[in-house]
């Protein structure tokens, strides 16, 4: 839902009378005993548990509360599914989540759905506001949600302009664990971040389970695993804005400068064509009309062949990135790869591909590249004697020369002289990690994503049977929209660059369900691994 929420009253439009055919919705006695408000009032204020066939409420790992039966009436229950499924229902799909949702039920005329939002409006909006201690508002946010195979709400918070208590009720078939759509709980950190799933809530017909909105209230929908459909309501009651958490800030992977390696490791990785001087101007007219591109068959066969072996290896220590509010995947420990992957690193880390992306993309990320400055200037200008080069020059440096021998750059102590000579402010710089993903990994947008203008080069390996239907593509959008503007898919020996500017954001989708039956295929298989990089001017 938008930051702009649509409430629905709980009074009934000017002008309208309830009818005598008109229906009702019952909801359970026990929402009616004195008593029972009473203990379930004193758990909820103390932080303690109230375990009662009618109500259940914890303190852990934030406070919730189930109420089984929820509905008095079976029949109203079961007409109530039958209104809903009757819907129009869209299928959202972004970083988060893949569901269908309903339109916000607040102005429907349906008589079960009608019946019951004016029973949450009153009589159990009355009861949760003495039960939490909360003055919540006589209007709520509601709609429905179909999760179907293989469909997920990754870990969240759900804080958001004035939500105090979320609630879902479910109207399931016969469901197990094994199904998945659990309603995942997770414990914090001292950060107030999510640390792992304590508790699993399985959905069940016509119960509600209701928790408050908090800095701590991190939950997910898990992947539905069966051809089940997982149907609920749900929604938010709002009131008085509580305080909100101020969030750590991690540290970013560390930026750093080219290695001193020249143009001898590109002929030891690259394939021949890519280092033709055509080609490059091939690639850079195509680039800068795009801002991305896809380079097949980017490493010689036998070096890709050694590198996907060396991923293999059982030696390599992988450790889990998180917090799950936004990622979980997991990076490789540089320190203990084999020879070949750290060689490779080295390689992407390179002065020489560092000019090398400069030709491909137009960037400056090399001092002998071409400025716009430069180009400004005109693209015959001859180089000067601190070493700069015209945008023709510029390229030969890593190409080519007329009789097929290598053209050898500028060294490394040349290119700091001509660094300080152009008085340039910025050094170009990169970051990077080696990533496995397998099922149930995935990134998510978030608003400390670093918002610059970049170049990101993405190179997999061990993807060659990997449908995108299985999720783990990288996904680009505009900053506060869902609808993707560019989707690079896993492909075998590929590198992908993406020139993205202050308000492009990215994700890696949910790997679901499906990818297993891929590994079932392909038992040597775990998934696939990415040479993820960052560049800057």
């Amino acid at each position: 839902m938008g930051a702009k929420r649509r409430g629905v009253s709980a009074a009934p439009a000017a002008g309208k009378k309830r009818g005598k055919r008109d229906v009702c919705a019952e909801l359970c006695a026990a929402l009616s005993d004195p008593a029972l408000k009473e203990r379930a009032t004193e758990a909820w204020e103390r932080g303690e548990s109230l375990h009662h066939e009618a109500a259940v409420v914890e303190p852990a790992p934030f406070r919730h509360g189930v109420i089984p039966g929820f509905l008095a009436e079976p029949a109203f229950a079961e007409a109530l599914r039958d209104e809903l499924l009757g819907l129009d229902f869209r299928r959202r799909q972004n970083d988060l989540l893949s569901l269908q949702q309903s339109e916000d039920l607040g102005a429907r005329s349906e008589p079960h759905i009608a019946a019951l939002r004016h029973a949450l409006c009153e009589e159990f909006r009355a009861w949760l506001s003495a039960v939490t201690q909360i003055e919540l508002e006589p209007t709520l946010d509601i709609s429905c949600a179909k999760y179907e195979y293989t469909d997920v709400l990754l870990c969240h918070d759900d804080e958001l302009e004035g939500r105090r208590i979320a609630f879902i009720l479910y109207l399931v078939p016969a469901w197990e664990k094994s199904d998945g759509g659990t309603l995942d709980l997770y414990s914090t950190d001292e950060h107030l971040e999510p640390e792992q799933i304590i508790k699993s809530l399985v959905p069940s017909w016509n119960t509600l389970v209701f928790f408050e909105v908090s800095p701590v209230s991190f939950h997910q929908v898990s992947e539905v695993v069966s051809p089940k459909c997982r149907l609920s309501l749900s929604g938010w009651f709002h009131g008085p804005a509580a305080a909100r958490a101020v969030r750590r800030s991690r540290a970013a992977l560390p930026r750093s400068p080219h290695l001193p390696y020249d143009h001898e490791i590109l002929y030891e990785w690259i394939n021949q064509v890519y280092l033709d001087m055509d080609t490059q101007a091939q690639i850079q007219e195509e680039f800068e009309e795009r801002s991305e591109i896809l380079l097949k068959d980017f490493l010689q066969k036998e070096k890709y062949q050694l590198l996907c072996e060396a991923l293999e290896s059982q030696d390599i220590q992988w450790s889990s990135r998180g917090p799950a509010n936004k990622r979980l995947y997991e990076a490789a420990d540089e320190d203990s790869l084999p020879e070949g992957l750290k060689k490779f690193l080295q390689f992407l880390r390179s002065e020489a591909l560092f000019l090398l992306l400069s030709n491909f993309t137009g960037l400056k990320l090399h001092f002998l590249a071409p400025s716009e400055e430069d180009e400004d200037a005109g693209e015959g200008q001859a180089a000067d004697s601190a070493g700069h080069s015209s945008p023709k020059a510029g390229q030969e440096e890593t190409g080519a020369g007329a009789d097929g021998s290598p053209q050898q750059p500028a060294s490394v102590a040349e290119a700091q002289d001509g660094e300080a000579q152009n008085g340039s402010g910025s050094t170009p710089v990169c970051t990077g990690e080696l990533r496995h993903w397998t099922h149930g990994h995935y990134t998510l947008v978030h608003d400390t994503q670093a918002t610059e203008f970049a170049l990101d080069l993405l190179f997999y390996c061990g993807c060659g049977d990997w449908d995108p239907a299985y999720g783990g593509f990288t996904s680009y959008i505009a900053k506060g929209e869902d609808e993707e503007l560019l989707t690079v898919n896993p492909e075998e020996n590929c590198l992908a660059l993406v020139y993205r500017d202050k308000e492009t954001m990215k994700f890696v989708k949910y790997i679901n369900h499906q990818s297993l039956a891929g590994q079932r295929q392909h038992p040597s298989s775990r998934g696939f691994w990415d040479f993820s990089f960052v560049y800057y001017e």
